[in-house]
């Protein structure tokens, strides 16, 4: 297994519980991967093919309703929100009896138009993956910290890709590109709710309480490659949040976040060989969605890594 983001290590999870023996090789420590800056809420944003990420979403959804039962261990809380500019019978199509929560939000609830309130996985992935990475140590799994130029260097019978943007270069695809994402952490004034918003420009604003601290964002810049957060977008995300809750206007500032969501025309989750015949899988390009989609696109990989 090469790449040790959300994807990654969920993959690999799901394949050293079925009884595989299962390697990661990852760049980065989990805590500096690019799932480590995501805000986290499920939701199949940014994610191609539709119908197929949703239904991996949907049976994430299942896991992460489970692992909610243990929020301090896992990470993962259900908690409520409102999805601006969307409507209930939207999300009914394709969720229906899905939500333990569905329904038009309230004006108090969402004043800046037509919105759903309904309840969500929030993960802290501050803590969710690194229990990802302990789940996949009592199931015999191993993660070691190293550089990967060729695929071709791992020495096992399967070798499953789960290197997100890094495919770029490692595979030599093109099609995988960055979308910018850049959030600002700041004290949190009380706020318990989420709440997504976008402008009819584009821009967006989102609130992600999480425990001690409350995540502002956010931005998708196509094509953007700068890690380097910008004060003048750090500045223009606490006004934009701040136009919806006002309690955040002067909250204290702890920390800037930018993060490179793995964009892709459409996931590539496909099995095919290596030159010299071995099984590779291709599990990349999840937007920025990874979180939302992982255990369900997991499942899928490692049937496709099952010996023939």
């Amino acid at each position: 297994m090469v790449g040790g983001g959300v994807v990654g290590l969920t993959t690999a999870v799901v394949l050293a519980e079925r009884g595989r023996r299962v390697r990661i090789w990852t760049r980065d420590p989990v805590e500096r991967t690019t799932s480590a800056v995501a805000g986290a809420l499920w939701w199949p944003y940014h994610i191609e093919p539709v119908a197929a990420a949703r239904a991996w979403a949907l049976r994430s959804l299942e896991v992460y309703e489970r692992l909610a039962g243990r929020p301090g261990e896992t990470g993962v809380r259900l908690v409520d929100g409102a999805m601006g500019e969307t409507d209930p019978a939207d999300v009914e199509s394709w969720a229906a009896g899905r939500l333990p929560v569905l329904r038009r939000a309230t004006a108090r609830e969402y004043g800046a138009g037509t919105a759903v309130w309904t309840r969500l996985p929030l993960i802290d992935m501050a803590v969710h993956l690194p229990w990802l990475r302990e789940r996949l140590l009592r199931a015999g799994g191993s993660v070691e910290e190293r550089v990967v130029s060729d695929l071709a260097e791992a020495d096992a019978p399967v070798v499953v890709n789960c290197t997100g943007l890094g495919a770029r270069e490692l595979v030599g695809d093109a099609s995988v590109r960055p979308v910018r994402g850049q959030l600002v952490v700041v004290e949190n004034p009380g706020i318990d709710t989420w709440l997504v918003s976008t402008a009819p420009d584009g821009a967006m604003a989102y609130l992600f309480p999480q425990p001690g601290r409350l995540l502002l964002g956010g931005t998708a810049e196509d094509d953007v490659w700068a890690l380097d957060p910008d004060p003048a977008v750090a500045e223009a995300i606490v006004r934009r949040c701040a136009a919806l809750r006002p309690e955040v206007a002067g909250a204290r500032i702890l920390e800037h976040r930018v993060g490179l969501r793995p964009v892709r025309p459409a996931v590539r989750l496909e099995r095919t060989e290596l030159p010299d015949g071995r099984l590779l899988v291709h599990h990349y390009g999840h937007g920025g969605a990874g979180v939302t989609v992982a255990w369900g696109c997991a499942e899928e990989a490692a049937a496709l890594a099952a010996s023939p």
